[in-house]
């Protein structure tokens, strides 16, 4: 029995004592998407990659509505075309929205592409102003991802004024 006792004991040790420790530690949370968004940093990427990418935009739009025009022209001659003519046009429109669908495509990946550099860039500005606020206000943990936080330990907003300078 004592050695139960025993064995009790020393487990309960290094609880108490891992308690005592948190009970001094100060943490904090960031919400990183209200980094991603709010700044001036990131409203001003999201002004740049728009500037960068309308005039494409644009195009492929204009693209967009040439070949629903011919489409609905075909629809509207084809009874009246020969077989030939229909079936050479029906080609050409399929050749057409698969260039605009590619077009449409490379599109997406290249913004995506961009916008995760400008937030990568972002985020490694907001962790370097993470680091100072964090050694300021002598914090031990600075949380990103969390499924609950008090909001007494929100410091978004700190590393927005920070990053807004």
């Amino acid at each position: 029995m004592s050695k139960q006792l025993l064995l009790l004991a020393l487990c309960a040790v290094p609880i108490a004592h891992a308690q005592a420790q948190m009970a001094g530690s100060r943490i904090a949370y960031v919400a990183t998407e209200r980094l991603m968004t709010e700044s001036k940093l990131a409203k001003t990427a999201d002004e740049r990659i728009e500037a960068e990418f309308s005039r494409r935009d644009k195009s492929i739009n204009e693209q967009i509505g040439s070949v629903r025009a011919l489409a609905e022209r075909f629809e509207r001659e084809a009874p009246k075309l020969t077989e030939i003519d229909r079936t050479r046009r029906t080609r050409e429109l399929i050749d057409m929205e698969k260039d605009v669908q590619r077009k449409q495509r490379e599109y997406r990946e290249d913004l995506m592409q961009r916008k995760n550099e400008e937030r990568a860039n972002i985020a490694q500005k907001a962790y370097k102003v993470i680091e100072q606020i964090a050694a300021q206000e002598q914090l031990d943990v600075v949380i990103y991802e969390a499924g609950w936080f008090n909001p007494r330990i929100d410091i978004t907003d700190k590393i927005l004024k920070q990053l807004d300078k």
